[in-house]
């Protein structure tokens, strides 16, 4: 069975340049431009890995992240941020917003699913 892949990413090239990737490397990727979308499908349909883009109109990313951790069918789903921000403290803040980790953008097209497919393997 594919892995399923939660992409929150209001930015549709990025969207659909990660969606592609996945998609070609055997993952089931559904997007959601929001973070109130990506809580409520989340729980709707929980995935097997998010990747949540941080920089969100409205509730930012850390936000969301925080909110899925604290519902029961949600908590244990590794989220990954995805960032174009990687900058001294951002880790520290993604991690403690409740990531297991993050991709800096620009996305690496030839790394992307190996990492994505080493969080499902932890």
């Amino acid at each position: 069975m594919k892995p399923k892949v939660l992409l929150v990413e209001d930015n549709q090239m990025n969207s659909r340049l990660v969606e592609y990737v996945l998609e070609r490397d055997g993952f089931v990727v559904k997007v959601m431009d929001s973070a109130e979308a990506a809580i409520k499908a989340a729980g709707d349909d929980p995935p097997d890995v998010i990747l949540m883009d941080i920089q969100l109109p409205g509730m930012d990313g850390l936000e969301a992240t925080r909110r899925l951790r604290e519902k029961e069918a949600t908590a244990k789903i590794p989220i990954l941020a995805i960032t174009a921000h990687a900058m001294r403290g951002d880790e520290e803040r993604i991690l403690a917003a409740g990531c297991e980790g993050y991709i800096s953008k620009p996305i690496n097209t030839r790394e992307l699913a190996a990492t994505v497919r080493s969080y499902l393997e932890a």
